[in-house]
């Protein structure tokens, strides 16, 4: 999956994101719930809006922000 696959979409499973992010999916979620990945909840579902995924993807390594 890469980023032009899911610009028409409005959100991603966590799943999905970590996928994109090249990390495991338990990583992914222990990066929603410390803020690192942006998360929301819409019912029961967890979802990663794409416009906070792109701008994540974007960042450069070192301008991360601190935990």
């Amino acid at each position: 999956m890469g980023l032009d696959e899911i610009r028409d979409r409005a959100t991603l499973t966590v799943e999905e994101a970590a996928e994109l992010l090249g990390v495991g999916r338990s990583c992914a979620y222990d990066a929603t719930r410390r803020g690192d990945i942006p998360a929301v909840r819409p019912g029961r579902r967890l979802v990663v809006p794409i416009p906070a995924l792109i701008r994540l993807l974007e960042q450069p390594v070192g301008d991360q922000q601190p935990a």
